[in-house]
């Protein structure tokens, strides 16, 4: 399933905060992307009209399994390239700055370098 970038940035989002505070609410979403709720409740209807999420109003957001498992291979993808940034010795700040850009255009095939890369430079 391809997906716009920004409806990537949500899903990557909408995983990290269940994951740290267990459930997600609109404002959760609008804080960490540093946008208006409105455009959150929207782009939040749109991954729900392609089956990524479960929202009603005023209620929790929570991921179906297909947007988990879509969330959880963003943020692993996401994770590898700050990851690889970081053994370059790029400052934290930075590599989480131009880890969100670089994960947008590189191919499948890089990323999966990336990770292979990343996994053994940790051991």
């Amino acid at each position: 399933m391809r997906l716009s970038r920004r409806a990537e940035d949500y899903l990557r989002i909408i995983y990290e905060v269940k994951r740290e505070k267990g459930h997600v609410r609109v404002r959760d979403i609008a804080r960490a992307l540093d946008v208006k709720p409105p455009s959150v409740t929207e782009m939040v209807h749109r991954l729900s009209r392609r089956g990524l999420l479960i929202y009603e109003k005023r209620t929790c957001i929570s991921l179906t399994e297909e947007g988990e498992r879509l969330a959880r291979s963003i943020k692993d993808r996401h994770s590898a390239i700050i990851t690889l940034l970081e053994i370059m010795g790029v400052p934290e700040e930075v590599a989480r700055r131009d880890a969100h850009r670089i994960e947008h255009v590189v191919s499948i095939e890089t990323i999966e370098c990336i990770k292979k890369f990343v996994k053994n430079a940790k051991t």
